[in-house]
């Protein structure tokens, strides 16, 4: 049976396929990578709909890629988030063509929108100090959000990552946290696991915290990190590290900072690139590159007063 939806739009037509994908796409998406890929097809849609009178798959062109894509550049999007939608669409074609709803690709000639060369901001070794002397109380609240951001700091973890940290005091049960060889398991994209290790204070501030654990209502959960009314969400610990930037009176800062500052200590620390790709999850050189420009001019400078090049002579 149709739904009311299909029925009064018709077959073939992007409002129907949409959540036709969006059903094929739950079982192997994460949540937040399912959001993005149908709100990115929905913005297509109504672009098409609204501005060039498209409704169906087969009034696709490359023309109308490229239309939505200049369009998208006018409205000043971001080119990091006109090259997310341009990708999210570039699956639901692929998608539509598997299923047999397209037969040529409208994107074959087409090309992703350039990335500015705009790197993400480390945070200073200061602020961190800052940031981190405002979790120093014995409260339930400030040995989870030490915690957090030592992670965050030692592991480079992405914020989903460490959202989807599950734990367990039984040693038989399913736990990514294993104090004892002091090493995270993290799942990253494409659902790939990996290990992490992490340092002696992130073990004592993981350790403070799951001592007071068993005492919160919600020690039940299987998620690591917990709140009043059950896990710790995405949106709780951006908003946890709002309220601590604040509280130490330093510019906020975002999750993703956090990824850069520790990629850029551990490059700067002469440490291996290979080993970095591993540990921070990164299939390419292209990722081990844009996350390395953070602060490539500092690493740079360091380099140069130690081979003190004008000293020689």
């Amino acid at each position: 049976m149709p739904t009311k939806l299909e029925s009064a739009v018709g077959y073939g037509t992007l409002q129907v396929l949409i959540p036709s994908w969006e059903r094929s796409l739950r079982a192997d998406k994460s949540p937040r990578t399912l959001r993005t890929y149908i709100d990115s097809a929905r913005i297509f849609e109504t672009f098409c709909r609204d501005k060039l009178g498209i409704t169906t798959v087969d009034g696709i062109t490359r023309d109308t890629i490229e239309t939505w894509m200049a369009d998208q550049r006018e409205h000043g999007y971001k080119s990091t988030t006109r090259s997310v939608r341009y990708r999210a669409v570039q699956q639901f074609i692929r998608w539509l063509i598997e299923e047999g709803e397209l037969q040529t690709n409208p994107m074959e000639h087409t090309k992703p929108p350039k990335l500015d060369e705009v790197p993400v901001p480390i945070v200073l070794d200061d602020d961190l100090k800052k940031l981190l002397k405002t979790c120093g109380g014995p409260s339930f609240e400030d040995r989870r959000d030490e915690a957090i951001i030592r992670v965050f700091l030692d592991c480079g973890v992405r914020l989903a990552e460490c959202v989807g940290l599950r734990y367990s005091p039984d040693p038989k049960a399913d736990s990514d946290v294993d104090l004892s060889q002091d090493v995270l398991v993290v799942t990253g994209k494409g659902r790939v696991t990996r290990s992490i290790p992490f340092g002696a204070k992130t073990s004592k501030a993981l350790d403070k915290y799951l001592r007071l654990r068993p005492r919160h209502p919600q020690a039940k959960s299987s998620m690591l990190w917990l709140a009043h009314k059950g896990a710790l969400t995405a949106s709780g610990i951006e908003q946890m590290i709002e309220r601590r930037c604040d509280a130490a009176g330093i510019e906020r800062v975002h999750p993703h900072q956090f990824r850069h500052t520790a990629a850029h200590t551990w490059l700067a620390a002469g440490e291996s690139e290979g080993d970095a790709m591993r540990l921070f999850g990164w299939k390419s050189r292209t990722m081990l590159d844009r996350y390395g420009k953070s602060a490539a001019d500092e690493r740079a400078r360091a380099a140069h007063r130690r081979a003190a090049l004008g000293d020689r002579v």
